[in-house]
């Protein structure tokens, strides 16, 4: 077993400052109404603590990994301490809730719970035992997962505009979210099935009812598995489950403790699972164990559907034959690692309409290990707290979906969605075909990455390990309260790999806390009708790593707004809300930007001219005049004073060279700046000669065309330097 983080590597960023949170009043959780087009059909509602009426102390908000708040569904919660309470207002009828909390590690404890002012006989009960998860072999992470469920049915109906509160007894508990709920009465046992009773199967949850499943399950071949309302535990996995369905009463009403629900290598299929919960005992992430709803396979045209999935390490982790698999209308909560993931092979595999709660690793994976996942989908979920790594990722893989989810919450390793060619094993399968990222909504996602100590954003591109050639269409996304970027485009492992085809079409982006598109990663994208408002610190921050692996290229394609800014300073990170700084008069703002030429010999490549050493140097092709030098400064600037150098070293006879300097604004059309003109170069004054240039000039792309050169058939030049001041 190898989850998606266990491979995160360390890359090396500008470093920025500590995490600054946005204003208290932005983060409030956006009522569901407000994404409509995107998530899942839920059968509650929620509420947040932070919104109640309550005695307690509200923490929060927090984007400092580490910390309890940041965890917390829109970065805030409610603590209390022994009698004090949270009084939530019940939102629509229900008879049931289900409450995301917190306490101290190492305590367990009960919350009262009263309806309407009058306390129930039954308590809730909390407890941090599959809490604070520690992963130190995952470069970046602390201790983690500090929140967890816990649900109760009321015994009663209560009605839109009721009271339900609930009051700390002995234990520290913090309130983060309720989920309110009408659960439907138990089914009734269908015709022709064969009960897990009827194998001797212990409802009481006292008696081992592995035996009792198996024989269930074997027994009712073609036909359904009936698991009756109870509590059945089980202690060891199913295998050699296939062509059987397997319903319960109702997820709330039919239970079955295990960590280790089905763990097969393969399956004929037709697989049905259906209505029952699966609660586990994971209190802690063994990479090596098993300990999921589904290891493996359920083989092809199977489907999973109503499930309740709780304190597993992942919920799905699929590998093998599972075409055409459907999973649906389920709950994948507080799992340690990934809540389902789809580790290769997978075919026209469809994930929708699902909740997905504090996991402690991608919440939605496919990772395109041993063979590509091809046509496969992610359509319509809810994803909120993942608390190490992304809201859905998307490692590899051929013609995949992404669709109509609802992220929000990111902590740590993770955007809301990553596209990403980020390996972690061999063979692993990249990015191929169409990629289709559409109508999606993200809401306070995207992290500061303890690995690499820079921001990632609310959606990012990632050529990790290598470059992106597959086509990448996102489309109408809706990116709220982002604490730093909405887009990302990087190589995040270090190593310059290009980002390509990427058309990103229709978005609405607010209130982002640094900047809209972040591109540190060389190659293109189109942007069109892509608004912005709110922007914390500029529009672009275009800044590829390393800084001489090439440019990135934004193409406007038409109705854009709100965001056309440049971050000035390509040696700083904006910090959330953090105006466009401008730059040091006495800065090089050539000092390792992406260079080019026209030509060059051996190890003399352009970017030995923006290094910073003047001992080393470019040198063009022999007898080709004329030869062009061209840098990118990242941003539009008014240089005033190029300085231009050869090595000081006496053994470089003096000599001149014929140079035309010319600029541009967008790299394609160029104008002269200074005209030709001869420049001496000789050791006895530092081999060093100082170009003027007009008031007028403004260039982001400065080219210096060489002519002519008296000491050597060649354009030479060790550094280049350029400045605003004279």
């Amino acid at each position: 077993m190898h989850s998606s983080s266990t491979a995160r590597h360390v890359r090396r960023m500008p470093a920025i400052g500590a995490v600054v949170a946005l204003a208290a009043g932005t983060l409030v959780a956006l009522a569901p109404a407000a994404h409509a087009a995107a998530g899942a059909t839920l059968p509650f509602t929620s509420v947040e603590a932070e919104s109640a009426a309550t005695t307690g102390t509200k923490i929060g908000p927090d984007y400092t990994q580490g910390t309890l708040a940041s965890e917390a569904s829109g970065r805030q919660a409610v603590r209390l301490s022994a009698g004090q309470r949270v009084e939530f207002t019940v939102p629509r009828a229900a008879n049931a809730v289900n409450l995301s909390y917190s306490v101290p590690d190492g305590q367990s404890g009960s919350l009262d719970v009263y309806v309407n002012g009058t306390k129930l006989t039954k308590t809730l009960p909390v407890t941090s035992k599959y809490s604070y998860i520690d992963t130190g072999w995952i470069p970046g992470s602390k201790t983690h997962h500090f929140f967890d469920d816990s649900r109760l049915l009321l015994g009663r109906d209560v009605q839109a505009g009721d009271t339900v509160a609930v009051v700390a007894t002995g234990t520290q508990v913090t309130v983060d979210v309720a989920d309110f709920e009408q659960v439907a009465p138990a089914a009734t046992q269908p015709a022709g099935s064969v009960s897990v009773v009827s194998k001797g199967a212990d409802p009481s949850g006292n008696g081992d009812s592995t035996q009792a499943f198996r024989d269930a399950v074997a027994a009712a071949q073609g036909g359904t598995v009936w698991i009756p309302p109870g509590d059945y535990r089980i202690t060891s996995s199913l295998n050699g489950v296939q062509n059987v369905t397997l319903q319960g009463a109702g997820s709330w009403h039919s239970v079955v403790h295990t960590s280790r629900f089905i763990d097969q290598s393969s399956s004929s299929g037709h697989v049905h699972l259906k209505d029952f919960a699966v609660m586990g005992e994971v209190t802690e992430r063994v990479d090596s164990n098993p300990d999921n709803f589904v290891n493996g396979s359920l083989g092809p045209d199977s489907s999973v559907s109503g499930m309740w999935i709780q304190h597993m390490k992942c919920g799905m982790w699929l590998m093998g034959d599972n075409d055409n698999l459907v999973v649906e209308n389920s709950r994948f909560l507080d799992t340690t690692a990934d809540g389902i993931n789809l580790n290769g092979t997978a075919k026209g595999v469809r994930v929708r309409d699902n909740f997905l709660r504090n996991q402690g690793d991608d919440a939605l994976a496919m990772w395109s290990l041993y063979a590509p996942d091809t046509d496969s989908s992610f359509e319509n979920n809810t994803v909120t707290q993942p608390n190490l790594a992304n809201g859905i990722a998307i490692y590899g893989g051929t013609d995949i979906t992404v669709k109509d989810n609802l992220v929000s919450d990111t902590n740590a390793l993770g955007s809301g969605i990553a596209i990403s060619n980020q390996k972690f094993l061999d063979p692993f399968h990249p990015l191929a075909g169409t990629i289709t990222v559409d109508g999606n909504t993200l809401v306070r996602t995207g992290a500061m990455n303890p690995n690499w100590n820079h921001p990632m954003g609310a959606l990012r591109v990632d050529s990790y390990d290598s470059a992106i050639d597959a086509s990448v269409n996102i489309t109408d996304t809706t990116i709220t309260d982002s604490p730093y970027s909405a887009f990302e485009f990087v190589s995040g492992g270090g190593r310059g790999y290009p980002v390509r085809n990427v058309d990103v079409t229709g978005a609405t982006v607010r209130n982002t806390g640094t900047v809209v598109v972040q591109a540190e990663a060389q190659g293109a994208a189109t942007f069109k009708e892509v608004t912005a408002t709110q922007t914390g610190s500029a529009g672009i921050y275009n800044c590829p790593y390393p800084a001489n692996s090439g440019a990135f290229t934004l193409a406007d394609g038409g109705g854009n707004s709100g965001w056309s800014s440049t971050w000035a300073d390509c040696t700083t990170w904006p910090q959330p809300g953090q105006g466009n700084p401008e730059p040091d008069p006495g800065r090089n703002l050539a000092k390792g930007r992406p260079a080019t030429a026209t030509g060059s010999q051996d190890v003399y490549t352009p970017g030995k001219a923006v290094d910073g050493d003047a001992n080393s140097y470019w040198e063009s092709a022999n007898h080709a005049f004329p030869q062009s030098w061209t840098v990118d400064l990242g941003s539009s600037y008014a240089v005033r004073r190029l300085v231009l150098k050869l090595p000081p070293s006496p053994a470089w006879g003096a000599r001149t060279q014929t140079i035309t300097v010319l600029g541009s604004t967008d790299g394609s059309a160029y104008s002269t700046v200074v005209a030709s003109h001869d420049y001496r170069f000789d050791p006895a004054t530092g081999n060093t000669a100082t170009v003027t240039l007009p008031d007028s000039a403004n260039l982001r792309y400065l080219r210096l065309t060489v002519s002519a050169n008296s000491g050597w058939p060649t354009g030479q030049f060790s550094e280049v330097e350029a400045y605003l001041g004279s």
